[in-house]
């Protein structure tokens, strides 16, 4: 199961029980990766989406792992800082921040006052990312400690490390900016980090080198793919999970090639896939599994429904973001 944003915490972005629900109910998923996680305070980018920085979140999280390893699932959970994404409404007006000083222009944020422009981040100085880091270590510790099964790290869709890895975004100069190794070694640095606390074993990372959301491009997207993929080989991390297209369709391109000729090790896509070509997909060893996003949203028995080639229950897309039970916990299951 693909980590899916649900915006279902409670105030001061805590687990809860009714995401405890959630979860288990898709346990037979195998592995769920959770939904993209605040390591840090005051990094907030959906308002309502949960955190791993404090004792009252790690708890939480307690409840949720506690319910799916009760109904025989894995869990890991997804480490992300939002970078330009945040919002100061949602951060006590505090300015977000980002390799280099350019805004999400591509969409609106929605905020308690309604939907409103992303703001201009403020370039990260190189002395503050040592910090950055250290909260990926503490997440990391914290994460342990609330029972998952490993970590995932969200290097993906434009938010604080995607952001360092792409061009489009990362125009610094310096150790953290201009070349292909310079803009990784903010990912690799939290990479060193985490491995030292779960294993390269119970480590794994997220990348979406097409995907345009959140203004997102790169130059040469295919070569960053290979560069990344033989970088992170000797890791022997658990997986590399890539994103195959762009949630907005204005790039293209196969970066699931470059991916698993460099990538010595297990290689999960996702975006898009029906039952018949993940199966075909892993068949002819293209891909080690592939995860499923919005089929696990509104079907909490998916593999069941495969298997027995049972009907989808349709997904609410207005029931998204919304806080509340309704279009999360109420998809029926088969029995």
């Amino acid at each position: 199961m693909a980590p899916l944003t649900r915006c279902r915490a409670s105030e001061g972005h805590v687990p809860n029980p009714l995401m405890a629900e959630y979860y288990a109910q898709r346990a037979s998923a195998g592995l769920i990766v959770a939904e993209a996680t605040m390591i840090m305070e005051g990094n907030s980018a959906f308002y309502a989406e949960p955190g791993i920085y404090n004792e009252q979140q790690i708890l939480g999280w307690r409840g949720v792992t506690d319910a799916v390893h009760a109904t025989g699932g894995h869990i890991f959970l997804q480490l992300w800082h939002g970078g330009r994404a945040c919002h100061p409404l949602f951060n006590g007006g505090a300015q977000p921040v980002a390799p280099s000083p350019i805004p999400i222009t591509n969409d609106e944020v929605h905020t308690p006052e309604g939907k409103k422009p992303y703001a201009t981040p403020r370039e990260l100085r190189d002395d503050e990312i040592p910090g950055i880091v250290d909260g990926f270590l503490r997440a990391a510790e914290n994460a342990k400690a609330a029972g998952f099964d490993g970590v995932e790290v969200h290097a993906a869709n434009g938010y604080l490390i995607d952001s360092f890895l792409r061009d489009g975004s990362n125009r610094r100069t310096g150790r953290y900016g201009g070349s292909v190794e310079n803009r990784s070694r903010l990912l690799f640095e939290v990479l060193e980090a985490i491995t030292g606390v779960w294993g390269a074993e119970r480590t794994a990372v997220r990348l979406s080198p097409l995907n345009s959301y959140n203004s997102m491009s790169d130059s040469d997207p295919v070569g960053l793919t290979a560069h990344l993929a033989k970088a992170l080989s000797p890791l022997a991390l658990a997986y590399l999970h890539v994103m195959r297209g762009d949630f907005l369709g204005e790039q293209s391109g196969d970066v699931l090639t470059p991916a698993r000729a460099q990538f010595r090790g297990p290689l999960v896509a996702n975006m898009g896939y029906t039952p018949a070509e993940a199966e075909a997909v892993i068949a002819g060893a293209g891909l080690d599994a592939v995860a499923f996003g919005t089929g696990f949203l509104a079907n909490p028995d998916l593999p069941a429904r495969i298997r027995s080639g049972a009907p989808l229950n349709a997904a609410d897309p207005q029931t998204f973001y919304t806080p509340g039970a309704k279009g999360y916990t109420d998809y029926p299951t088969l029995a």
